[in-house]
């Protein structure tokens, strides 16, 4: 079935039936919502849509296709084209926003790609905002992440759903398809992938890990390395939600009665609260009061520093944090002024 027999009769995979069953089960998705549907014309995104399009009966959604330029690539503007006239072929609203600058880094281009969907879908009353991430792209953010150095919030960072801002929630459906499944889906339906040249750019970290780590990988220690990522990803999503809960009830505990929680400095914590607790709550604690106050976030060295003080003797003080703030003992609290 080629791309413009939307008419024709749907040929159901197993992978339809997969994806149907995780929207089910995992509460994606409701019915008769409005979906905005990310698609930068590469395979991950054209086998997603070309999913939701072939489950929108069942589900009643009302679907659009949005895609963002970046402009780092001469051909940047054929692509958009390229999707513009898929969304034309399937009957679906089409929406572009283009970079008013080239965008060069990965975390920029990230960070403006969210800020450009959510306008869009705020603008048009999409309540869903949806993204073709797959379990190749979790196995390659764990990997990633953990290179750089990072706990177990950086290790599951790519999670099925999270609020992107308010009325507004990003999913991520396909996480449990590799890249593979999506390749073979595309050839499959002959789906018209544009191919991204910037994927096989070495000088950016994140290809290293997809076209040489990866690979490597797979030959040497697992087949199914990128599967098995995936699940240590999503076994590690369940575990910091519960940490993060405990860690919040017990900062709240700790900041005593009549503190406004949501202050920023003086901050004061009860260190008898804090040393009855595991050391992995204690950090996590001490990540969330150093959020409050630093714009960067808070490193491994800030947190041990604070974290430090819950048994240190009294009148112990920290050096300043950037921003100056420093947290000092007194007796049965730590004051961070």
């Amino acid at each position: 079935m080629s791309v413009g027999a939307k008419k024709s009769k749907m040929v159901w995979t197993p992978l339809h039936a997969k994806i149907h069953r995780t929207i089910r089960s995992r509460h994606l998705l409701e019915r008769n919502q409005r979906l905005l549907i990310a698609v930068s014309g590469g395979q991950d995104s054209l086998c997603l849509i070309k999913l939701l399009l072939d489950l929108q009966s069942k589900w009643g959604w009302y679907l659009g296709i949005a895609h963002c330029d970046h402009r780092w690539r001469s051909d940047s503007q054929a692509n958009a084209h390229h999707v513009e006239n898929l969304a034309e072929t399937w009957g679906t609203s089409f929406y572009l926003e283009t970079a008013n600058e080239p965008i060069n880094s990965e975390a920029a281009a990230r960070d403006w790609r969210y800020q450009a969907l959510s306008a869009i879908a705020q603008a048009n009353n999409y309540q869903y905002i949806v993204t073709g991430h797959t379990a190749s792209d979790r196995a390659e953010t764990l990997l990633y992440n953990l290179i750089r150095g990072t706990g177990a919030d950086g290790l599951q960072a790519l999670t099925w759903q999270r609020p992107l801002t308010t009325g507004i929630m990003l999913v991520r459906p396909l996480l449990e398809v590799t890249r593979i499944q999506t390749e073979q889906f595309c050839q499959e339906f002959k789906l018209p992938i544009w191919e991204d040249s910037t994927n096989q750019d070495l000088q950016y970290a994140r290809n290293r890990i997809r076209q040489e780590l990866i690979p490597y990988l797979r030959e040497n220690f697992n087949p199914q390395v990128e599967s098995v990522l995936a699940q240590t990803a999503e076994l590690l999503q369940a575990e910091v939600e519960y940490l993060e809960k405990a860690a919040q009830q017990l900062r709240e505990k700790a900041l005593g009665i009549g503190d406004d929680e949501d202050s920023l400095i003086p901050l004061r914590l009860n260190r008898r609260v804090l040393q009855k607790a595991p050391l992995a709550l204690q950090r996590r604690v001490m990540r969330q009061v150093l959020q409050q106050i630093l714009t960067d976030g808070a490193s491994f060295e800030h947190i041990e520093k604070l974290t430090a003080l819950i048994t240190a003797p009294n009148r112990s003080q920290t050096d300043p944090f950037p921003g100056g703030a420093i947290a000092q003992v007194e007796g049965d609290w730590i004051y961070l002024k």
